[in-house]
Formats: structure tokens, C-alpha cells, sequence
């Protein structure tokens, strides 16, 4: 941090261990296992959707791992803000910081809208909009509570979420036929595994979140390394597992539509069950309601990680100092905690939860990249850092995942015009009140 920033002297509490570190790190993450990735199917096919999976996949081995060497070496809330501004500047650190909360607040009013969705199912009285807004509220007094408790709670709910998934397969992968992964494989060829990317990366989203709780990591620089590489080992098995176990039943079509010319669905894993069970069945019933857990543990973990972006801008001064202070009694972000659950329940009222996504993910992959630059840089600029953790087959990792981070990005652009204009308008704003009101 140089000097001519206002400092607020705020700590946050260390008291997360590798195990917790883990269940953060699916957790954020597991929910896109649940619903969501299936729309890639309607885009490329089992084929498009499978290149692009392993396309991503490559991105998220590579930056996870160069990414590690940044979080272990600067164990600060703000992550990708905290490494950038160090590397490149105020300037290229206040872009990459906005793209991190522009992450991390606008996934969770996308998957708040789907709680809202599940829980209307078994209380068809009370509107979708109203549940997912009490769930705003009580995930966010859980996070103020403190971290620890909010932490045993993600780890239990993510451990539920991580069984049930492979419950899922062990009840579908004796139904498994090669020719249901085959049929109709490739319908839009290199076109539709293009188009399939924004859904790969749903797969994995937002694990970069465990970074942001460095600060209040017990010895990071050993912890942030086993529990994102053991989060991300995790996440890698259960994605295949999901992927085949579902499609592998009745065909990719059959996981996207619940009937013939219908909309596309966002439970595709009900959908493969129901192939098998029916929709009566004690299975299907266990899946539906335990399959909440995956949704529960992203939208809490995500809030974690959005609150710890959100205060270390406060905790500069690039945004109100206030938002930069932690609770005196509970040593948490309170108030940075609530001004985003503020702007995601505004976000949620508009009810364009797709293309809430898609910014979400667009503020992912300039995090991305951002990173990577920042890694290369940080190993030229300064050589003699203490580095506990150093990224494997330098520098071809952090280029491979900049490389795939920016193909991404002119993917979804060139899919998204209205979208990615949205995005980069809300970029250019920020930037310009950065430039001009709190820079000098």
C-alpha cells in the first residue's frame, strides 16, 4: 500500500485452517454443478460443451495455481486488488479490484433467485423474489457474525452438497450408455463450443474467492495452498462425474428440456433422475431437496469472499472509509457485508438473473487476466519477494491461463454485445470517479 492512502488500521481475525479453507473453496463453486451449466448443451452439444469444459478446465489448473503464488505471497483480503495495485499501479489495481466486486456481488443475486425458485416448490404461497431476499438477509447476519462460524457452516453445507452429487451418480451411472453421450454430440460444431464457454466456466466460478480470506487464513502461506489445490482436485472430479452421470441416462436434450419445444431448464440433474425414478420416487425427492445445500453453499461462500473485496476498497479509501472498518465485536466486514447486500437485492428486483451471470462471469476472466500479468510482472519487478508457494512450469502456466482468459473474454463479447457493453460501462464509470475524485 504506498503512503498516500488513508489507512482505517483494521484486522481481521485469523482462525481458518486447510479444512475450512476446502469448504470455501467448493463451496463458492458447487452450486454450478446443480444448475446452469446444462445451457451449454443447448448451445454445443455433449461435444461443444465437453471441448469447451476441457478448454476451461486447462484455464482453471493453470491460473488457480499461479493465482496461489500471489495469495500466499500477499495474504490480503482484497486479493487481485491487493496483488495488481502492487505490480502494475493504483490504476490497473482500482480496474482489476472493480472487476473482483463486480464478481462477487453480482453472482449471488443469481443465486439467490434460484433458491427462491427451489423453496417456492414447497411453499408455493410465498413469492420467489421474497425468499431469495430473506435468504440475503439471513446469510448476510451470518457472515457479520463472524467468520468462523460462517466458515463450520459452509464446510457442513458443502460436505452435504459434495455427497449428494455422488449419490446422484451412483444412482445414474448404472443407467450410463455411450450412445447417449454420442447422439447428436456436435449440432453446432466449433460454433456451438464457442458459445458453450460462458457455461464452462460457471463450472468453476468464483473459486478464486479463497484468496480473499487469506488475511484471516491460520499460517497462509502453507493452508491457502492445500485447501485451493485440494478445492479445485474436488471440483474438477465431481464436474466430469456430473457431466457424464447426467447426459450419459437419456441424452444431453433430455437434461435441457424438461419436454419437447418446452424452455430450457436449470435442473438438469432432477431431469436425469427422473428418467430413472420417476418424479415420486424417495431418490428424486432427496435430490431435490438436499440439491438446495449446493446452491445454499455458493450463495454464503460468495458473500464471504464479496465481503473481504468490498472492505479492503474501503480500507484504502477508494470508496467510503466506513465500509472499510470491521465490527469491534464481531472482527468482520459488517459494513461493507451490507452495503453489497444492498446492491445485490437491487440487482435481483431487475429479474434478468442470465445476464446477471454473464457479468458476473465477465468480471471473472478480467480478474483473470489481470492476475496472470500480475504474476509475470511481480516476478520481474520483484525478484527477492518471499515466495512460500511458486507456480509450477513458470512462466508457461500463468501464459497458458492469460492466453485462455482472453479467448474467453472476446468469446463472450462477441455473444453478449449488450451485455459486455453493461460491464465495461460500469468499469469506465468507476474509473473515471477513481481518476478524477480519489486518485489525487
Amino acid at each position: 500500500m504506498s503512503s498516500g492512502e488513508p489507512k482505517t488500521n483494521a484486522h481481521l481475525s485469523r482462525t481458518l485452517g486447510p479444512l475450512m479453507l476446502w469448504g470455501l473453496g467448493v463451496g463458492y463453486v458447487i452450486s454450478g454443478m446443480y444448475f446452469g451449466w446444462n445451457l451449454g448443451l443447448a448451445e454445443g452439444g455433449t461435444y461443444g460443451l465437453g471441448l469447451a469444459t476441457i478448454f476451461i478446465i486447462i484455464l482453471y489448473i493453470t491460473f488457480t495455481f499461479s493465482y496461489t503464488e500471489l495469495a500466499c505471497a500477499i495474504p490480503k483480503a482484497g486479493g487481485v486488488f491487493d496483488y495488481a495495485t502492487r505490480a502494475l499501479g493504483k490504476d490497473a489495481g482500482f480496474i482489476a479490484g472493480m472487476a473482483q466486486i463486480i464478481e462477487f456481488v453480482f453472482a449471488p443475486p443469481a443465486i439467490a433467485a434460484a433458491i427462491g425458485a427451489y423453496f417456492h416448490i414447497f411453499f408455493p404461497q410465498v413469492p420467489v423474489t421474497v425468499i431469495a431476499i430473506v435468504a440475503y438477509i439471513i446469510f448476510t447476519s451470518l457472515n457479520i457474525y463472524g467468520v468462523k462460524a460462517a466458515a463450520t457452516f459452509e464446510l457442513v453445507i458443502t460436505i452435504l452438497a459434495v455427497v449428494e452429487l455422488l449419490i446422484f451418480a451412483g444412482a445414474t451411472l448404472p443407467h450410463f450408455e455411450w450412445k447417449n453421450v454420442t447422439e447428436n454430440a456436435f449440432p453446432n460444431g466449433i460454433k456451438g463450443a464457442w458459445a458453450a464457454i460462458p457455461f464452462a466456466i460457471w463450472f468453476f466460478l468464483a473459486i478464486e474467492g479463497v484468496a480473499n480470506v487469506a488475511e484471516e487464513a491460520v499460517n497462509p502461506q502453507r493452508n491457502i495452498l492445500i485447501g485451493f489445490g485440494s478445492a479445485l482436485l474436488t471440483l474438477i472430479i465431481l464436474c466430469i462425474l456430473t457431466f457424464l452421470s447426467s447426459v450419459g441416462v437419456a441424452g444431453w436434450e433430455a437434461i435441457v428440456y424438461p419436454s419437447p419445444g418446452a424452455e430450457p431448464s436449470d435442473s438438469p440433474l432432477p431431469l436425469a433422475l427422473a428418467k430413472i425414478t420417476g418424479n415420486s420416487g424417495w431418490l428424486y425427492h432427496l435430490l431435490i431437496t438436499i440439491g438446495l445445500m449446493g446452491l445454499v453453499a455458493s450463495f454464503h461462500g460468495i458473500i464471504l469472499a464479496a465481503g473481504r473485496a468490498t472492505f479492503e476498497f474501503g480500507r484504502v479509501g477508494y470508496i467510503p472509509l466506513a465500509i472499510g472498518k470491521v465490527h469491534r465485536k464481531f472482527k468482520t466486514p459488517a459494513n461493507a457485508l451490507l452495503i453489497n447486500m444492498v446492491v445485490g437485492i437491487i440487482a435481483l428486483l431487475t429479474g434478468k438473473t442470465s445476464e446477471i451471470i454473464t457479468i458476473a462471469c465477465f468480471g471473472a476472466l478480467t480478474l483473470y487476466i489481470f492476475s496472470m500479468i500480475t504474476v509475470l510482472v511481480l516476478r520481474k519487478k520483484e525478484p527477492d519477494i518471499e515466495r512460500p508457494f511458486k507456480v509450477p512450469f513458470f512462466p508457461y502456466f500463468p501464459y497458458i491461463a492469460l492466453i485462455i482468459a482472453i479467448i474467453s473474454l472476446i468469446a463472450m463479447t462477441t455473444l453478449n454485445l449488450t451485455v459486455a457493453m453493461i460491464y465495461f460501462g460500469i468499469l469506465l464509470a468507476g474509473y473515471i470517479w477513481f481518476h478524477f475524485f480519489v486518485k489525487k
